[in-house]
């Protein structure tokens, strides 16, 4: 990424929120006696972040679509394995909103699309107006989001995959992540995709035939490969080729037409240092916190 290009910043607000929840210890809470570890975590996450990125433009996003995501509808089962989030950790992500919202920050969530969606949708829309996008978060499914000088940042890990490290760490292109997903399957996601069908031969094959209708168009010519079992991988495709298309939707980042947003929505705003000394005490994070998010903020 060229130092002089304009980049914005987003943010996938759940990982981190979750990240603090079972990491920061649970013996934190405000006057009225609720927890707020995770909200404590959080804002230190968010310190942090500000202080050594300084952004400009960056916007947070959060998920509200557990089980009424679009993909819901298509699949039932999807995320079907997760269990909801614990009440000690539920209530405090109005905390963490409200806190995004406190710092000049804009955020964004819906019912419908999942945080993924619209990370993807506001990378779409600042890309058109110039934007390279950096994209926190630990979640590979964003991989497929990148392009040219594109970041994926896990922050939390040190981690930064810009889009020409990909292939070195998932086998496969950006632009090939959703097909190879939709083959592997994911667990996480509760998504079956092609049994038997593991990472490494899943990169294998969208080596050979680059996407996931151009396999199927050509399966015949799979047997034929050099990869090990090329005829038993050939008939499970065959075998579960309604699953993997369905797969492919699920795993395929959507984009929201209806969120249509411009730089100047998610400009970062000065804030003045008494409102975020304000709310920081009323969501009981104490002075050591507040200070840190003024400095970051100044």
């Amino acid at each position: 990424m060229a130092e002089n290009q304009r980049r914005v910043y987003l943010i996938d607000a759940s990982i981190y929120i979750f990240r603090a929840y079972y990491s920061v210890p649970d013996n934190l809470f405000n006057t009225d006696g609720q927890p707020i570890n995770a909200l404590h975590g959080f804002a230190g996450f968010l310190a942090s972040f500000l202080d050594e990125a300084n952004p400009e433009h960056l916007a947070v996003v959060f998920d509200e679509s557990l089980t009424t995501s679009f993909r819901n509808t298509i699949y039932p089962e999807y995320k079907a394995n997760r269990e909801p989030p614990p009440d000690a950790l539920k209530q405090q992500f109005q905390s963490c909103r409200m806190l995004v919202q406190s710092l000049g920050m804009a955020d964004f969530s819906s019912d419908s699309f999942e945080a993924d969606d619209l990370i993807g949708t506001l990378a779409a829309r600042m890309r058109e107006q110039g934007y390279a996008v950096v994209i926190l978060s630990a979640d590979k499914d964003l991989a497929q989001l990148l392009e040219g000088p594109d970041l994926l940042w896990d922050y939390a890990r040190h981690r930064r995959h810009f889009y020409n490290d990909i292939p070195a760490w998932l086998g496969v292109e950006a632009w090939q992540v959703a097909d190879w997903l939709a083959l592997t399957g994911d667990s996480v996601d509760n998504i079956p995709g092609v049994p038997g069908i593991g990472a490494k031969t899943a990169a294998a094959l969208l080596a050979e035939f680059d996407t996931l209708d151009s396999l199927y168009q050509q399966l015949d010519a799979v047997a034929g490969l050099k990869i090990r079992g090329a005829a038993r991988v050939q008939r499970l495709l065959q075998e579960h080729r309604e699953a993997a298309m369905l797969a492919r939707r699920l795993t395929a980042i959507a984009l929201d037409p209806e969120l249509q947003v411009t730089d100047t929505d998610i400009a970062c705003r000065r804030v003045p240092a008494a409102d975020v000394q304000g709310v920081c005490e009323q969501l009981g994070l104490g002075r050591m916190t507040a200070s840190r998010l003024m400095r970051a903020l100044a």
